[in-house]
C-alpha cells in the first residue's frame, strides 16, 4: 500500500488563520488527479503544532472522506507527550485513517530508552500501522538505526521516515530493511535513497510538484538510474527552494501561486519574505510548472 511519493500536505487555511476546508478538498483532488501514491494530512507540513485537538482531526477526518479510498492517508500524530500521541493515535484511528505518522518527541529530549518506550506505548496502545518518524534537525533528539531496530519487532510498526543522511540510510537499509517500509524524509536526498532500496519519499515538493516527484520515484523503484537522476536533478533547485524559509512558509506560498489555495501561515510562523519570493517563481519555473 504504501511506496512512491508521499505528498506531506500543507494545511490550507484562510486570511483569519481558520482551516479553509473548502480549498483541503481541491488540493486532495489535486493529488489524486496528479499521481500521487498516498497522503500524509497534518505532519509538520500541515502545521501540527498550531492545531487543535479538534482541528488536528477535523483536517485528518475532511482529507480521509475526500478521499474516498482514492489514495491512502495517513495521520500525523505524533507529540512530545506520550499520552497525547495515543489519543491522536485513537483519534486518527477512528475516523479511518490508513497508518498514522509518528514523530520523535521534541523539546523534551528523551534517551534512548526513552524513544523506545514511548513508540512501544503507542503500538501497544492502538492497533493501527504506524510509520516512525527521525527528523533530529527539528526534534534535536536523534533516533538511532538500533532504536528502530527494536522497535521493528512491533508488528503494527511498519514503516519509517527519515530525514537525516544517506550514511544514515544505508545503515537501516542493512538493519532493518525489508522489514519496514523505509522512506526518505528529505526531498533532495530521496531519489538517491530509493536507488539504494527505499520505498520512497515523504515530500514537501510534491505539493507543487506532484507529477514531477511521481516521476522521480517510479523511475528510481523500477531500478531506471539514469533516467531517475536526469529528472531528479530538474527538481533539486524547487527542493532547496522550499527551505528557504522554515517550513511550511515557501511551500504554503508556493501552493497559492497554482491558485489552490492561500498563503496564510499560523503565528509563531510569519508568511514568505519578499526576498525570497522570486528564487521560488524561478525554481517552479526551472521545475516545468505553471502558475498564476
Amino acid at each position: 500500500m504504501f511506496s512512491g511519493s508521499i505528498v506531506a500536505l500543507v494545511t490550507p487555511m484562510q486570511a483569519d488563520g481558520s482551516v479553509d476546508h473548502s480549498a483541503l478538498d481541491r488540493l486532495v483532488d489535486f493529488h489524486v488527479s496528479n499521481g500521487t501514491n498516498a497522503i500524509v494530512a497534518v505532519g509538520t507540513t500541515g502545521e501540527s503544532p498550531t492545531l487543535s485537538v479538534e482541528e488536528h482531526i477535523g483536517v485528518v477526518k475532511r482529507v480521509v472522506d475526500r478521499s474516498a479510498g482514492r489514495l491512502p492517508v495517513i495521520a500525523g500524530t505524533g507529540a512530545n507527550s506520550t499520552r497525547e500521541a495515543i489519543e491522536l493515535t485513537r483519534l486518527a484511528k477512528d475516523v479511518g485513517v490508513d497508518a498514522c505518522l509518528s514523530v520523535v518527541p521534541y523539546y523534551n529530549k528523551p534517551t534512548q530508552e526513552g524513544l523506545y518506550q514511548h513508540f512501544k506505548a503507542i503500538a501497544q496502545a492502538v492497533n493501527v500501522p504506524i510509520f516512525l518518524y527521525n527528523v533530529p534537525g527539528r526534534t534535536v533528539v536523534d533516533m538511532k538505526p538500533e532504536t528502530v531496530q527494536r522497535l521493528a519487532e512491533f508488528p503494527n510498526i511498519v514503516g519509517l521516515k527519515e530525514a537525516c543522511s544517506l550514511e544514515r540510510n544505508r545503515e537501516l537499509l542493512n538493519r532493518v530493511g525489508g522489514r519496514l517500509a523505509l522512506f526518505s524524509g528529505d526531498d533532495d536526498l530521496a531519489c538517491e535513497a530509493v536507488l539504494a532500496g527505499f520505498n520512497g519519499v515523504v515530500s514537501v515538493t510534491a505539493n507543487v510538484a506532484p507529477r514531477q516527484v511521481r516521476a522521480v520515484m517510479d523511475a528510481a523503484l523500477a531500478g531506471k538510474r539514469d533516467e531517475a537522476r536526469k529528472l531528479d536533478m530538474k527538481l533539486q533547485q524547487l527542493h532547496k527552494s522550499m527551505f528557504l524559509e522554515s517550513n511550511p512558509i515557501p511551500v504554503k506560498w508556493a501552493v497559492s501561486r497554482l491558485g489552490l489555495c492561500g498563503d496564510t501561515v499560523r503565528l509563531p510562523l510569519v508568511g514568505l519574505s519578499r526576498q525570497h519570493q522570486a528564487p521560488i517563481l524561478e525554481a517552479m519555473q526551472s521545475a516545468g510548472i505553471a502558475f498564476a
